[in-house]
């Protein structure tokens, strides 16, 4: 079976329609988390509402038309705004619909503070170098989380194999498993690639593959390579 990027699930609302909801975007989930992490013991704001609120910013990805307190509290009852909240963001609700059970489950859910220690900037700077989005807003409006992640898993994947192609025609294999290279046999061979003028001090460079670098590498120039002249 093919792999997923996530599942996507669905919500009912009150009257019997199913919309999708799968992970919010990025743009969406920063201001959800936001507001999901105001509340706190000390805070004046019921929870109830602060998760109205969190409910009203997912609706702009995933039902637009609902875009008031009231349209929400019409259309949706709470045990769906639970699995909303669930399925969106993965901060797992309560099923009691008793505000001190929701209280404890977001006391003890860690997704709030796994969100404020993701170093999201650099994530997705590494992924804007692909040159797909025009800024950064238009990049977080396109991708969710998941989204972010399994497009990074590949960016680097595709810079590794890169760099490993480039290191084969070197000589060098990135991937196998070498004992520890002798410090002293590695200063000659740095010495004796700078002096030659070859290879900027490089012995991994394959014009400077001479003497003891070419022994190391099994190969070099002077080392098995050789020429003949054919006549035409």
């Amino acid at each position: 079976m093919p792999t997923k990027v996530y599942e996507i699930k669905h919500v009912k609302l009150i009257d019997g329609t199913l919309f999708d909801v799968p992970p919010l975007k990025i743009y969406y989930m920063r201001q959800f988390m936001d507001r999901f992490s105001e509340m706190t013991g000390e805070s004046e704001i019921p929870v109830l509402d602060h998760l109205i609120d969190c409910s009203l910013i997912a609706m702009k990805q995933y039902y637009p038309e609902i875009k008031t307190v009231e349209q929400l509290e019409d259309m949706m009852d709470i045990q769906n705004m639970y699995k909303l909240i669930e399925y969106c963001s993965g901060i797992k609700m309560a099923t009691n619909e008793q505000t001190e059970e929701v209280e404890k489950e977001i006391e003890k859910n860690e997704s709030s503070s796994n969100w404020e220690n993701l170093d999201l900037a650099k994530l997705e700077s590494e992924v804007f170098i692909l040159g797909i989005w025009k800024d950064y807003e238009q990049l977080e409006k396109s991708l969710s989380l998941s989204e972010l992640f399994i497009t990074l898993e590949a960016t680097r994947d595709f810079d590794y194999q890169n760099k490993k192609f480039t290191a084969a025609i070197q000589g060098v294999d990135i991937d196998e498993n070498k004992q520890e290279e002798d410090p002293w046999e590695a200063m000659k061979a740095r010495v004796a690639a700078k002096e030659s003028g070859i290879g900027n001090g490089n012995p991994n460079d394959i014009t400077a593959m001479q003497g003891i670098a070419a022994q190391q590498a099994g190969f070099g120039i002077g080392m098995g390579l050789d020429y003949e002249v054919v006549n035409a």
